[in-house]
């Protein structure tokens, strides 16, 4: 399908070109040491985690997947992209919390937050299966690429699958996540170029805007333009009863850790960022641009369906954003396209190469079989974790067609079953490392009688996906609530280490009034104003931004709101539909509110944290072996 001329391959050679000699500038800070490896020194301003957010929000199977969802959902299925908007609230609660727990890893704040051997099974349990998870990512998404690449160039899929890898490979090899993040900022730049010029472009071929929603409305499919669309309150396609579950699913999942698997690639974005503002703002910003991405997506997708309504093959359909550019666009603009593709590729590969040996390297390697490493010991076992990675990925790729729905059986329980404890990790402090497990284990078991066993003995029909959700959700509550409430409490000591250091929002009264008896924290009430408090702070001391206040619900109950706007505002904006201008306009007035009303308090929170992050770096680092919570030395 790709027609490339010699222009094409220069543009796309010249993008592979820059993205790989690029890396070698940042060899030799990556072998500084394992921060730099695989955190970038912790020293990147917000706006290029913003930017490795987006990158890796956007790989080779996003563009296929949100192609599907509008085909066949019209502009409501956007609404199945919105468990992003779970950054918009993670950005001022989770993204602030675990920055200042410094861990590099979920897995190695399961050992801040628990102690003794139930936090030690937790870390190499989650270390682990993130190692397989990347593996498995890195396969799902090379194999998108290469139908791709049979796409438009007729090559066998393994080629497209190994070839764009291994190119990426060199790079983060190399230059480790200096590599991926700064890959991430050129890779976003193209991608979000072509995500609109090919969006655009789409909608004029099919005759501009009036054009796009006259056809639609003629085929008598009028409802394709609404995003609130709903089938019914529990019955159809689109039920009110499943938009409010992935409401829920997306802003509660802001409160806790590990609610999505994006959240594992985020944490490293958190923690790579020079302070907590800039951790909360790259978290924020890139969330808010990929649900804008979305935006301009749906709009080229309803144009092709538009031109080609009555396409059946589910395969087939798509592919049509792919079409949209292949046989479109002109000739020396298609090298671009195709280099944006490679863009949104590398960008996804190179970030779980990075994760996947980052979680082997420091809580496998260096926690259980070799704390004592050097930092250039560590950098080498990084880069041979990511060379096995690599070529393991190979192996899930070409496996993908035989294994792919009971994968994504598995991913979509990783969400639903244990969504409810990793919010409870974070806002309860009565929560332990036993009902954490609990719930894991209750969640591998019953998922398996829920969703395939009793349907398949015809015990009752199966459920659609949200009513598995909740079932799934309330008979793991009844596991691991019980469990957590009859074993003993993660020792005092330990939830006040970590309560000093990370201030958490939630219930956490008694862990708080221990803190202050202690003299590790202010008192609440000793820093009250002595006057009246203004409706909204704008001036801060260190021990008033501490608290959890009304600044930090405002930002936190408009967000989602301003990242609604924005996706829907952003493809009736384009079809030039009524309200498109009022959304995009209330949601820029919005998220300046919100910069106005929290920027003060998060400028003062960060200055504070950072005149005592070199003591907690040091602490952290002594703590690397594990040891028996009675041993004065275990942290």
């Amino acid at each position: 399908m790709g027609h490339f001329t010699t222009l094409d391959y220069v543009w796309a050679g010249a993008f592979l070109l820059l993205m790989v000699g690029g890396a070698f500038f940042f060899y030799r800070l990556a072998r500084r040491s394992e921060s730099d490896f695989f955190l970038a020194g912790r020293g990147l301003p917000w706006w290029l985690p913003a930017a490795s957010v987006f990158s890796t929000h956007t790989a080779t199977d996003t563009p296929m997947w949100i192609t599907g969802v509008i085909y066949a959902n019209g502009l409501r299925g956007l609404w199945y992209t919105f468990f992003s908007a779970w950054t918009a609230v993670g950005a001022f609660v989770s993204a602030r919390i675990f920055r200042r727990s410094l861990a590099y890893t979920q897995a190695e704040w399961q050992t801040q937050r628990f102690g003794g051997l139930g936090a030690e099974m937790l870390r190499g349990w989650m270390a682990g299966w993130q190692v397989f998870m990347n593996m498995f990512i890195l396969g799902w998404v090379g194999i998108a690429m290469g139908k791709v690449g049979a796409l438009a160039f007729g090559w066998p899929v393994w080629v497209g699958l190994v070839v764009p890898t291994c190119i990426t490979a060199v790079y983060t090899l190399a230059a480790g996540y200096w590599g991926v993040v700064m890959g991430d900022f050129l890779q976003g730049i193209v991608a979000v170029f072509a995500i609109v010029l090919v969006s655009l472009v789409g909608v004029a071929a099919a005759g501009g805007p009036a054009e796009v929603t006259g056809r639609i409305m003629e085929l008598g499919e009028g409802w394709r333009l609404s995003a609130f669309a709903f089938t019914g309150l529990f019955d159809g396609d689109f039920p009110v009863v499943w938009w409010l579950t992935m409401l829920v699913i997306a802003v509660l999942g802001g409160f806790g850790m590990g609610t999505s698997l994006d959240w594992y690639v985020e944490a490293q974005r958190i923690q790579s960022a020079k302070s907590v503002r800039d951790a909360a703002y790259g978290l924020w910003a890139g969330g808010a641009v990929t649900l804008i991405r979305n935006g301009f997506w749906a709009a080229g997708i309803l144009a092709f369906f538009s031109m080609l309504p009555n396409i059946a093959d589910q395969a087939d359909y798509e592919l049509g954003w792919f079409r949209l550019g292949f046989e479109l666009l002109p000739a020396g603009l298609v090298g671009v396209f195709f280099g944006a593709i490679l863009a949104i590729h590398l960008s996804t590969i190179s970030s779980h190469l990075n994760l996947g040996a980052l979680y082997f390297t420091r809580d496998l390697y260096q926690r259980y079989i070799k704390p004592e490493a050097g930092e250039r010991e560590l950098v080498k076992v990084g880069r041979w974790t990511t060379l096995v990675l690599l070529i393991g990925s190979f192996f899930y790729g070409l496996m993908m067609q035989e294994i792919t729905k009971w994968l994504i059986f598995a991913l979509w329980l990783m969400m639903a079953g244990i969504w409810l404890p990793n919010i409870l990790q974070v806002l309860w402090w009565r929560f332990n490392a036993w009902g954490y497990l609990a719930g894991w284990m209750a969640n591998l078991g019953v998922s398996w009688l829920v969703v395939w066993v009793l349907p398949a003995f015809g015990v009752y029909e199966p459920l659609p996906d949200h009513l598995n959700f909740w079932l799934l959700m309330a008979l793991g509550a009844a596991v691991f609530l019980p469990v957590t409430l009859l074993t003993k409490p993660e020792k005092m000591d330990r939830l006040v280490r970590y309560y000093a250091m990370t201030r958490p929002l939630g219930w956490w009264g008694p862990v708080h009034a221990e803190a202050v008896r202690r003299g590790l924290i202010e008192d609440h009430a000793r820093t009250a104003d002595a006057g009246p408090r203004p409706l909204i702070r704008r001036a801060w001391t260190p021990e008033q931004a501490e608290a959890w206040t009304r600044e930090d619900w405002i930002a936190i109950v408009l967000s989602p709101v301003i990242f609604a706007l924005l996706m829907i505002g952003v493809t009736k904006l384009l079809l030039l539909q009524a309200g498109g201008v009022l959304m995009v306009i209330a949601a820029v007035v919005l998220s300046g509110v919100v910069y106005w009303v929290i920027d003060p308090k998060l400028r003062a929170v960060s200055a504070e944290y950072e005149a005592q992050q070199e003591a907690y770096v040091k602490q952290l680092e002594e703590r690397l072996r594990w040891q028996d919570d009675g041993e004065a030395a275990h942290g």
